[in-house]
């Protein structure tokens, strides 16, 4: 069988050493046969034996199980922490429904994003999940600005796996009884041999799928009894990767950092009409003046994120500088790979604002040469999230 060749995101990596952390599931993924790298500060799988190529297809097919658990979870509570909340995100926090999920943005004073998470209202709670790489670091911004506003607990020693797929929702009903009845971005609190989770409906690759918060002593266990249905299969860091990019998912540190605001990377989508000017709640969130400013078109955009689809069949990466017809530079690819689903180069990248309409050609120079790209919509591959 032929060498399956995997790239991963440069930035997300780091440099092995003794320090590296590993996640409750580690013993299960050399049993595997899993191929460990550094990432984020863990030790991580980035592919199987059966390779990237099969375990992304098998996750569009049937049921991808992935470790995620270097991920961070978080908990805000009080009867403030709503509005607390605000002050940090330009999101709608306060009118999110019980067990409703909404995706947000963790900004700086200038609008640059510091992170992107997921959260949940709980009732009793605000359940938070932000990425492994930017964790301690978002603990500390919250810890600085919302002192005394609310209670802040982390939560980083839980497991959290992702089982992602059309037939994710057949396997994990078997364990988890009635958790099917779930639409996209819900969740529910479950229970499986006395240990407490929690689940949600969404999910980093485009199709229906889950995300399964437990406790550590639990999640080989869990993760054994899911393996053990016919539909599911492990997948590890490369698979996540390309199948993020072609749902045109951000990853962040590649298409998102703090030097890039929610509007350049044409996630306006995320900011509800209640946090926008002229809403109830306008504003009071940090880098608000720029955000807004940029929304209004009162304050010009630098540049935007789009997609690219190559025109030939050459791979464009990350970092690679994209041409116009005249030889000019105008942008840079944030991430990009040949994609499975579509057997084509695709890429994520940011333009400046003139070349972002879709069709624009661009050349994204690749070793000197120039590869002809063309503005795509996204996503690549069309979304299967389950809505009811």
């Amino acid at each position: 069988m032929a060498k399956t060749v995997v790239f991963l995101p440069m930035k997300a990596c780091m440099t092995a050493d003794a320090s590296l952390l590993k996640t409750p599931l580690h013993a299960l993924h050399l049993e595997l046969g899993a191929r460990m790298v550094p990432f984020a500060g863990y030790e991580m799988p980035v592919q199987y034996p059966a390779g990237l190529m099969a375990e992304h297809l098998h996750t569009r097919e049937a049921a991808g199980l992935f470790d995620v658990s270097h991920m961070g979870q978080l908990v805000l509570c009080g009867a403030d922490a709503a509005l607390a909340l605000e002050r940090l995100i330009p999101m709608d926090v306060a009118d999110l429904g019980l067990h409703r999920q909404r995706y947000g943005l963790l900004l700086n004073a200038e609008g640059g994003i510091l992170d992107d998470l997921m959260f949940v209202n709980r009732g009793e709670d605000l359940f938070l999940v932000v990425n492994g790489a930017c964790k301690h670091a978002d603990l500390a911004h919250l810890r600085a600005h919302l002192q005394g506003a609310c209670e802040l607990h982390e939560q980083f020693d839980r497991a959290l796996l992702a089982l992602q797929g059309p037939r994710a929702h057949e396997a994990l009903e078997r364990l988890l009884p009635g958790v099917s009845q779930l639409v996209f971005m819900t969740g529910q609190a479950q229970a499986w041999q006395g240990h407490a989770l929690y689940v949600t409906r969404s999910g980093y690759t485009g199709e229906d799928g889950f995300e399964i918060s437990l406790p550590p002593e639990a999640a080989e266990g869990f993760a054994r009894a899911l393996l053990a249905q016919p539909e599911v299969a492990p997948v590890g860091l490369g698979a996540r990767n390309s199948l993020r990019l072609e749902a045109g998912l951000c990853l962040y540190g590649n298409d998102l950092d703090p030097q890039t605001t929610p509007v350049e990377a044409d996630l306006r989508w995320a900011i509800q009409k209640v946090r926008r000017t002229g809403g109830a709640r306008a504003g009071g969130f940090l880098g608000a003046d720029v955000v807004l400013g940029q929304l209004d078109g009162t304050r010009a955009l630098r540049r935007q994120r789009v997609g690219l689809v190559g025109l030939e069949r050459v791979p464009v990466r990350e970092q690679v500088q994209l041409q116009d017809a005249q030889g000019q530079t105008v942008g840079e690819v944030s991430s990009g790979l040949l994609a499975p689903c579509l057997n084509k180069p695709i890429a994520l990248a940011y333009v400046e604002t003139a070349y972002a309409a879709l069709g624009t050609r661009l050349n994204a120079m690749v070793r000197g040469k120039a590869v002809p790209m063309e503005v795509s919509p996204l996503p690549f591959v069309p979304n299967r999230y389950y809505r009811g």
